[in-house]
């Protein structure tokens, strides 16, 4: 049963990951999607007023907005797609274009990189996870902005998916399947946070009716969330240095050997 599921989830994907992108911008619009970026918007100023460097990469903008107004990273860059249309900001930060899968920037260059809900809606999404690894300098962090299957929006993806509309059609990966892809890439979890409860209703007046929904997520069922955010650090291989060892080199033929023969050739 679990391999039909599976295999329904596959048929019924995104058709094509920067089409994706520009739907869920559109659906960040609705009454759900505001709701939701409120909510994760208050998240990330959390995490991010304890995060320092000198240059900070977000990649994307669903929300439509820069996401890192809060950083104290002095230098902050916004990687955009051309259709994106953005909300003025008044700390605007560098903006260029480019693609999540192919980052126009040097290697380990950035002490920073955000990514909201990229890794979903992208034909590669290992190509992505590899670009933030190549840019973060050692040390550097990586946020992931994902939807959460193990919630009730995951709920709402089996019901909907068919549609193949953002963010339905997205690839919803588990927090825990994250984890192990950053993992392979070097990456240490440091922080996991869940947020949003309740139900993606396109009501906005049942999601305030539904507002207790958080507090009782957070106490009794805290990683069923419809949002994460992982914090991951990127580790830094230490070598250990190999100590000369001093001492004489053995001879490969017996010394004996060798001058006994000698001196009966000489004789």
């Amino acid at each position: 049963m679990w391999a039909s599921i599976k295999h329904m989830l596959r048929a019924y994907r995104c058709y094509d990951g920067k089409v994706a992108r520009a739907d869920l911008a559109r659906w960040y619009t609705s009454p759900p999607g505001r709701s939701l970026a409120e909510s994760e918007q208050a998240l990330l100023d959390d995490v991010l007023s304890n995060l320092f460097g000198y240059h900070l990469l977000q990649v994307t903008a669903p929300q439509g907005h820069d996401l890192s107004t809060i950083s104290r990273i002095p230098h902050r860059m916004l990687m955009t797609e051309p259709a994106t249309v953005l909300m003025s900001s008044e700390q605007a930060p560098a903006y260029f274009l480019g693609q999540p899968e192919y980052l126009p920037l040097a290697t380990e260059s950035v002490d920073l990189v955000l990514l909201p809900h990229v890794v979903e809606f992208t034909d590669d999404p290992h190509a992505v996870l590899r670009e933030a690894e190549r840019v973060l300098i050692a040390e550097g962090y990586v946020l992931v902005l994902g939807f959460n299957p193990w919630s009730l929006w995951g709920l709402w993806r089996l019901l909907f998916r068919w549609r193949r509309r953002a963010p339905w059609c997205g690839r919803f990966l588990s927090p825990w399947r994250m984890q192990d892809w950053l993992s392979l890439l070097g990456f240490k979890t440091v922080a996991l946070h869940h947020i949003y409860y309740r139900p993606p209703l396109s009501q906005p007046g049942f999601l305030q009716r539904l507002q207790f929904f958080e507090s009782w997520g957070r106490h009794l069922w805290p990683v069923f969330g419809g949002v994460y955010l992982m914090v991951a650090k990127k580790r830094v291989l230490t070598l250990t240095p190999i100590r000369p060892r001093w001492r004489p080199q053995r001879a490969v033929v017996n010394p004996g050997f060798v001058s006994s023969t000698v001196g009966k050739l000489n004789g």
